[in-house]
């Protein structure tokens, strides 16, 4: 059983964080909410999922937690602008621990300056920004680069958490 700490904040793709989860905890895991506010809900951009976030994220601490789940949609965008939040991406990336990030995920690794060479997916429309910051981008359902495993949207859910599970 591992402990995941899912990275979180409004906005965030519904079923980027929905279908992983469910299949991590079906697998029987723990989930962890991580957050920029400790109880407060927060919404999905699509379907009005709602979280309730367990921890704030200045508050997080790295060696609590087995694995990160970055979820995408617009929530990445708003947590790269929290230095708390860029720091415990940043640690994780760098604790070795496995690290799920979906969608536009890896926009928040690349304000954490983690994914210089090395090689990543993610939603099309970040594709320059991917390279921009020093890694090779593969356009593929799922890319395993050691501890990163990254995918490009909603349609590659099923390889995604294959390999996150994996992982695990």
């Amino acid at each position: 059983m591992s402990k995941i700490a899912v990275l979180i904040t409004d906005d965030f793709e519904d079923v980027e964080y929905t279908d992983p989860a469910n299949a991590f905890l079906e697998k029987g895991n723990e989930l962890f909410h991580i957050g920029l506010e400790a109880g407060k809900t927060v919404k999905g951009k699509r379907q009005g999922v709602e979280v309730t976030i367990d921890q704030a994220v200045k508050e997080a601490e790295v060696t609590r937690y087995d694995a990160l789940l970055i979820p995408g949609g617009y929530s990445p965008d708003q947590l790269r602008v929290d230095p708390d939040a860029v720091r415990f991406a940043k640690e994780f990336v760098e604790s070795g621990k496995p690290i799920f990030a979906i969608c536009h995920a890896p926009q928040l690794l690349i304000t954490a300056q983690v994914i210089q060479g090395r090689r990543i997916t993610g939603w099309k429309s970040i594709v320059q920004d991917i390279k921009n910051a020093g890694a090779e981008f593969e356009d593929r359902e799922v890319v395993e680069d050691g501890n990163l495993i990254s995918s490009r949207g909603p349609q590659d859910l099923p390889a995604f958490i294959e390999a996150s599970l994996r992982h695990l």
